[in-house]
């Protein structure tokens, strides 16, 4: 907020039952923000995988109705706890009305997927760049995680700056409060965030005005 950099809030659908007072506080400084579905919870209530599509559709659904009961919006926008899918997640996806989703995370391009029950943008999303994954099983630093930050996003501005005539590339970064919540963790993203703004090349943004810019909203 301070250097106004816009956010994508993603949430577990228990989050708001669990700390309402939590929830009030951060979406007061954050009310535009847009909500992605994150299932239920992280640990004991991730994707019923390899129990059918009927299934994960059941539980897709849930997720968004609790969160629309408790936000007041229905998300349009899904990550997958942990980013665990299988082949019959985006098809439940689909299905129940989500439009974009977090959990392709193999490329830095915006496509789009076709499923016999409809079709989902795919954002990119890749592993590298989430501050959780780095930070945990792999034990960065967050300055470590600063540099990746930054070399990964430099890299793609070297390429279209070489390359100006290709389309746009984008990197979803994901952030947890147990990485960046700290004071080391907030200064250096505080400093990947003033470099990226510092760049004529580099459009911090939302997923929704994403999703805006390149046509699919």
């Amino acid at each position: 907020k301070e250097l106004n950099v816009p956010l994508t809030i993603v949430v577990n659908a228990e989050f708001f039952g669990k700390h309402p007072s939590v929830w009030k506080e951060f979406r007061s400084m954050l009310p535009n923000a847009p909500l992605v579905a994150h299932g239920m919870n992280n640990t004991s209530r991730m994707l019923p995988l390899r129990s059918g599509i009927a299934a994960q559709k059941a539980y897709i659904r849930r997720t968004l109705d609790l969160i629309a009961e408790a936000t007041g919006v229905r998300p349009t926008g899904w990550s997958s706890p942990s980013v665990y899918a299988d082949r019959d997640t985006m098809r439940a996806m689909a299905a129940e009305g989500v439009a974009y989703t977090l959990d392709q995370m193999d490329s830095d391009v915006i496509s789009r997927l076709k499923t016999p029950e409809g079709s989902l943008i795919l954002l990119p999303y890749p592993a590298v760049t989430v501050d959780m994954g780095q930070y945990l099983p792999r034990m960065k630093t967050t300055r470590e995680i600063e540099a990746l930050w930054l070399d990964y996003v430099s890299e793609l501005v070297i390429e279209a700056r070489a390359n100006p005539a290709r389309g746009a590339t984008t990197v979803v970064i994901g952030i947890h409060p147990f990485v960046v919540g700290t004071p080391d963790g907030a200064l250096a993203l505080r400093r990947v965030l003033l470099r990226l703004k510092a760049d004529d090349a580099v459009w911090l943004a939302d997923a929704d005005a994403i999703l805006k810019a390149a046509g699919l909203r």
